[in-house]
């Protein structure tokens, strides 16, 4: 009997490691060295542990599993065809292909059952940590005595270039800090990368470097030994105060003429070298695509496995529902994307009378006063929470801190959004952003509900010099497809800005002074300033002549109060101005042609922009024949005041600019 099993258990194996390499010859393009190699370990942890129901991949209590490996993709789409997610052969044989449910590296959103899109390496080890901390946090909040509401366990499949990646240290070094268990990580140790072999990058002991980042190890010397293997994932899930890493020692291309080639890693095997690999492996080399009728019976157990532990689940739930109503409610809107109802009603208004406020502070009132409404609302920042105003107070459990590690903050954050059931947010000061652009990217391209909030906006951060003082971050961060940024200017317009970020269900950055600035009163019925309604359109008149404008100053952040400003000098001069407050771009681009000619009528060709960063891309709203206030070199180490007037954002250095676009 257990050599029958065996037997199917190659043919299993076998299907999935030709499947993928049938998959990269049909497109003539992609990496069939980790399916080859990484095959027996993968199907032992799908046919045996991974929890998982093919017919709902969003089933809330599932396992999670990441191939941070991306490269290796036609793996990951085999497993899911053979398992019975709706991905037919047909999108296997149209692999990397216009359309198609199978593009080169996996996409969340594109194909069922990807839980993370991968590819840039070491993302998805991080994207792993975030959804291993979502799973305690969320376990520990709906969890009672009988009812197991959420236990999942985390897996990915990482690689040697996922290790290299400065971003899985700071992830591993915070998971192993924070003791995860439930999150197991098995490493595809071939040794081999598009270079050569690793010794000449990497010969650090991998184990040693884990166990001290407090991590549970083993090591496996032979991939193919399925018990072995099997015994080590059962070990690792019986190890609760620590995450896991199984090192198996696997062979890149394995059974090709290319194995333990750095020519098996990204390119087609070639149709010779195909040809052998399935009669080595004793595999039909025509028809391409072929499965065995016993091998998808046996995957295909999933799908009745997979609706039977969820029926059993949502059994459970009718029960927890009985005893915990309020609990269950919550789990079910949290899980929806739904918010509360009444979520923003007690948002702080603030008032000119009150002072000038940094709108980093106002922004921690209205944080404050979200929390209370809204209970899945949890981050923290790269340890910066007292200066960035982000520490919910009386809620240290949705307090995160990540220490020094942005890179790895982001991913955390995409992957706490993927697992569901929760709003994330990471903080650090403007110009760190770059440390955690590829997530942030990442967030964008799946469309996540990621947060980021960013402090310290401009040259008016002021002594700390150049390398604090960020110039082209929000230039950057524009440029980047589905991400909405905010740079509001005032604590009202913070407030509307973070209605928008709640509420609009992706990715979106928050960009905040450190300065003071003055409160624009948003006032009671015919309101003075309109940004509750302005700011989620991207841009609106704020303060207005009478009359067709002569001249349009658009302004965000900080410098809308410079507007203001020169406005009433340009008003003295018997110039009529108009005041546009533009905190997101994005918003803006949104709202329909009539509104936008609303707020920058054609008309009217003199508009003067005025952003203390970088220009580029502002003449797509002045115009060619307009103007921009902005800042094209690095900062200087001074007063903040100082700096700001240096590099031209003063009153009569806007009423010149004003001047000249008039031609006076």
């Amino acid at each position: 009997m257990k050599e029958q099993a065996g037997k199917l258990d190659q043919i299993c194996i076998n299907t999935m490691r030709m499947l993928s390499v049938d998959m990269v010859e049909a497109a003539k393009s992609g990496h069939p060295g980790l399916p080859l190699g990484a095959a027996a370990v993968a199907y032992v942890l799908w046919t045996r542990f991974l929890r998982h129901n093919p017919g709902n991949p969003s089933w809330p209590n599932r396992d999670r599993f990441i191939l941070s490996a991306g490269h290796g993709s036609a793996l990951l789409y085999a497993l899911l065809h053979l398992t019975g997610y709706d991905l037919s052969l047909d999108e296997l044989k149209n692999f990397r292909q216009w359309g198609s449910k199978t593009p080169g590296h996996p996409e969340y959103g594109v194909t069922p059952g990807v839980e993370a899109t991968t590819g840039p390496l070491g993302q998805g080890f991080g994207m792993g940590v975030g959804m291993a901390m979502a799973g305690r946090f969320l376990g520990e909040c709906f969890n009672r005595p009988g009812f197991q509401v959420l236990d999942p366990t985390v897996y990915a499949l990482v690689s040697d270039g996922d290790l290299m990646e400065g971003v899985a240290s700071e992830a591993a070094s915070l998971a192993g800090t924070l003791g995860l268990g439930r999150l197991i990580y098995l490493y595809d140790d071939n040794r081999i990368t598009i270079d050569g072999d690793t010794s000449i990058t990497f010969r650090e002991d991998v184990a040693r470097r884990f166990e001290a980042y407090n991590w549970h190890v083993q090591r496996l010397d032979d991939d193919t030994d399925l018990d072995a293997v099997e015994e080590a994932i059962r070990i690792a899930r019986e190890e609760e105060g620590r995450p896991s890493l199984i090192i198996v020692r696997t062979h890149i291309g394995y059974g090709s003429p290319r194995q333990d080639s750095p020519k098996a890693h990204g390119e087609p095997l070639g149709q010779e070298a195909a040809r052998e690999t399935k009669e080595r492996a004793g595999w039909p080399v025509t028809p391409a695509f072929h499965i065995p009728e016993e091998a998808l019976k046996q995957f295909r157990l999933a799908v009745d496995e997979g609706a039977r532990r969820e029926k059993e689940w949502r059994e459970m739930f009718d029960a927890y529902r009985e005893s915990f109503p309020e609990e269950a409610g919550r789990f079910e809107m949290q899980f929806g994307r739904e918010l509360p109802p009444g979520w923003d009603e007690n948002l702080p208004v603030f008032r000119s009378g009150d002072g000038p406020l940094a709108t980093r502070a106002a922004s921690g009132k209205v944080m404050n006063a979200l929390a209370e409404r809204v209970p899945n609302l949890l981050g923290g920042s790269a340890d910066l929470a007292a200066s960035l105003k982000t520490l919910l107070a009386g809620h240290d459990d949705r307090n995160i801190h990540f220490g020094i590690r942005e890179h790895a903050m982001g991913a955390i954050v995409n992957g706490m959004a993927l697992f569901g059931g929760l709003i994330p947010y990471g903080s650090t000061f403007l110009v760190f952003s770059d440390y955690m652009r590829p997530p942030m990217r990442l967030a964008a391209l799946m469309n996540i509900h990621s947060l980021f909030i960013f402090s310290h906006d401009s040259i008016a951060v002021g002594e700390d010099g150049p390398t604090h003082q960020p110039v082209e971050q929000i230039a950057s961060m524009r440029a980047i497809p589905n991400m909405t940024v905010l740079r509001p200017a005032d604590a009202n317009e913070t407030a509307a800005a973070w209605r928008v970020a709640i509420r609009r269900s992706r990715p979106t950055a928050l960009i905040l002074t450190r300065q003071k600035v003055p409160v624009l009163d948003v006032g009671e019925g015919a309101s003075p300033h309109p940004m509750i309604e302005g700011v989620p359109k991207g841009a609106y008149v704020l303060s207005d002549c009478t009359g067709v404008p002569d001249v349009i100053l658009i302004a965000t952040g900080s410098e809308v109060h410079l507007a203001l400003e020169a406005k009433a000098r340009l008003q003295e001069e018997g110039i009529r101005a108009r005041i546009v407050s533009m905190p997101s771009w994005e918003l803006f681009a949104e709202q329909p042609q009539a509104y936008r000619d609303t707020v920058l009528p054609p008309e009217c060709g003199a508009r003067l922009a005025l952003e203390a960063g970088s220009p580029v891309g502002w003449h797509r709203w002045v115009g060619y024949n307009g103007d921009v206030i902005a800042v094209d070199r690095f900062g200087a180490s001074a007063p903040g005041g100082t700096v700001y007037e240096e590099y031209g954002f003063s009153v009569d250095h806007v009423l010149s600019r004003a001047r000249i676009l008039l031609g006076k």
